[in-house]
């Protein structure tokens, strides 16, 4: 395709709507969608479009959707009187810009950029007034149809408002618009409510430029499922498993082994490198990050969290947690906010990790709470063992550090703040109220000095 002449582009997002068949306080855009609200995945799609300006029009829920979605201009809709009404008031944020006009609803997730760069470049090369987004549908009920003549593009017929030949049509209306500023901005004034839901429509736009003699172009979307819309929650239920089926493509082609696609949930913001293997069931969400050569699940949720090249996770949950090459996690393991596993580390069965660090090599196998925590390297942490990080009197929150090489009995309690020194150890069931000097065995509640420990051998 030829380049298209440069102009400037604006967007018109249209987010206003009731939502009825949701039944829901919250506004439908706001819905989740692979974690991010359902609105949030257009805007994606328009962001490397390069905007001159980007204007949602929102309604219901207006002060919900405004405090929830950044660095667009809002213009609300006061009524909601259909969306040629909605346009208006889109057209009217943009001010005196010049140029074309994206416009789009805020309820169609599965649309993508390259496609939209499509729609634009045709637009601009025809030097059409309008070019609609369309596809084929084999069932197109309740999408308003493509009515052509001699091939032409004549009108755009509502469902509600369709004859019974005209609703034998398969060609639909996607909803997505590239429309000549000017020419959309003097069409909307010319839109009436003659149909049976007594709104303005923004299709019947495409009638009028033709009536002027316009021209009026339509572009058939490369993947029909592009122009889907959700108006209820079983859509939402399709359209988040379309998503997750494109997501899990691609990554599959990129060198990522999905064992069962079916039963694996990945957000379409993660990143998952090559020869990492993942099993079902695995739920991996928001701004999480995967290396290479890494076994993921079964059986793991991980939310916003790095896991570096060859580490492992199985059966655990993680959430904003690091975890370095080749350390372990699980199974039914839970790594919370700041955790942060170093290389060749392990934090194993029935084991929570809150806000510490598990310094290269070290080990947490079993059975334990680690919680605002600095353990170094080397260091074996026995089954039970709890680092006491919270004073319920004076409410507050206390470190521990256990330094390289040291070892932690089983059913140790560490009461913070406290240290423990490097080689230090204490026996089963200590409770360590006070500092361990480094190469000290320590015993007993509250926990005494025994001896000291003994070198291993080869030390001389």
């Amino acid at each position: 395709m030829p380049k298209p002449p440069a102009r400037a582009l604006a967007a018109i997002v249209m987010a206003a709507g009731e939502s009825k068949r949701f039944k829901t306080k919250t506004p439908k855009v706001l819905h989740d969608l692979a974690g991010r609200p359902l609105i949030a995945h257009v805007l994606s799609a328009l962001k490397p479009l390069r905007l001159t300006k980007a204007v949602v029009v929102t309604g219901r829920g207006a002060n919900q959707v405004e405090a929830t979605i950044k660095d667009v201009t809002f213009a609300r809709q006061e009524k909601q009187l259909g969306t040629a009404d909605a346009a208006r008031t889109g057209d009217e944020a943009l001010g005196d810009f010049q140029g074309d006009v994206l416009v789009l609803p805020g309820d169609t997730p599965l649309v993508t950029t390259k496609t939209l760069r499509v729609l634009i470049a045709y637009h601009r090369n025809q030097k059409a007034a309008a070019t609609i987004l369309t596809a084929k549908l084999d069932y197109p009920t309740g999408y308003g149809r493509i009515v052509r003549t001699n091939n032409d593009v004549d009108k755009i017929v509502e469902q509600t408002d369709a004859t019974e030949q005209q609703r034998q049509i398969k060609e639909v209306n996607g909803g997505i618009y590239v429309f000549d500023r000017a020419a959309l901005r003097s069409a909307l004034t010319k839109v009436e409510r003659a149909n049976k839901q007594k709104e303005f429509y923004l299709t019947d736009v495409i009638a009028i430029l033709k009536e002027k003699g316009e021209k009026v172009l339509a572009k058939a979307a490369p993947d029909p499922i592009e122009i889907l819309g959700i108006n209820d929650r079983a859509q939402l239920a399709l359209v988040a498993k379309l998503l997750r089926q494109r997501t899990n493509a691609t990554l599959m082609r990129n060198g990522v082994t999905i064992v069962d696609p079916d039963f694996t949930y990945i957000d379409p913001t993660v990143k998952v490198g090559p020869d990492t293997v993942i099993h079902p069931p695995t739920f991996l969400h928001g701004a999480t990050r995967i290396g290479e050569g890494c076994e993921i699940g079964p059986g793991a949720r991980i939310t916003d969290s790095r896991i570096d090249d060859g580490a492992t996770v199985i059966f655990s949950v993680l959430d904003n947690a690091r975890v370095g090459a080749q350390a372990q996690v699980g199974p039914y393991a839970y790594l919370r906010p700041g955790a942060r596993l170093a290389k060749n580390a392990k934090v194993g069965t029935f084991v929570e990790v809150k806000a510490s660090e598990v310094g290269e090599g070290s080990k947490v196998p079993h059975l334990s709470y680690i919680g605002d925590t600095v353990i170094g390297r080397d260091v074996n942490v026995g089954a039970a063992t709890v680092t006491v990080n919270y004073d319920p009197e004076t409410k507050i929150k206390a470190k521990t550090v256990i330094h390289d090489g040291a070892k932690i009995g089983s059913d140790t309690m560490l009461i913070a703040p406290v240290k423990v020194g490097k080689r230090a150890v204490t026996g089963a069931g200590s409770v360590v109220t006070k500092d361990v000097p480094a190469e000290t065995v320590v015993v007993g509640n509250p926990a005494r000095p025994l001896r000291k420990r003994k070198k291993p051998k080869g030390d001389g």
